[in-house]
């Protein structure tokens, strides 16, 4: 199916909702440290509800840890300075996809790594800043998995 990478996630209850997002669509999840919380969080705990179990999460100690395991596969960073449009991409099985952190969003270096192409974003109101990290994950995976047939393939 799809990868998920939170790069420095912030925000716990975001995560968590994130959590039980790839559990329902069978993504898997990949957080990048430093994390901005515990992982036995209460809050992160409580918006994942019990889907923990159901997911397949993989904590990666570095970025360089993390982008090593995905070498050979189509990277999309998702971001508000992306040049392209997020649902005007063909998404393929094994696609991934990258989130920045809540404050602060992908770093330059990140971005800069990433085809142009690949540098996605989720259009917004003109003057507003950014789309809460969950939401912008679920449109996202959503559209992916749509264009897939809602379909679970590897």
């Amino acid at each position: 199916m799809f990868d998920v990478i939170l790069y420095q996630p912030e925000i716990p209850p975001n995560t968590g909702n994130i959590i039980r997002l790839c559990a329902n669509t069978g993504a898997r999840l990949h957080l990048v440290k430093p994390l901005g919380f515990s992982l036995e969080d209460k809050q992160l705990l409580r918006a994942g509800l019990d889907y923990h179990e159901f997911a397949t999460i993989t904590v990666h100690e570095s970025w360089a840890e993390c982008e090593e395991c995905f070498k050979e596969r189509r990277l999309f960073a998702v971001s508000t300075k992306g040049t392209q449009q997020y649902d005007v991409v063909d998404y393929a099985a094994g696609d991934v996809f990258v989130f920045g952190p809540e404050s602060r969003g992908l770093p330059a270096e990140i971005l800069g790594s990433v085809v142009k192409q690949r540098c996605i974003r989720v259009p917004m109101v003109p003057g507003n800043r950014s789309l809460n990290l969950s939401n912008a994950v679920a449109v996202v995976i959503y559209e992916a998995w749509r264009q897939m047939g809602f379909c679970k393939g590897e």
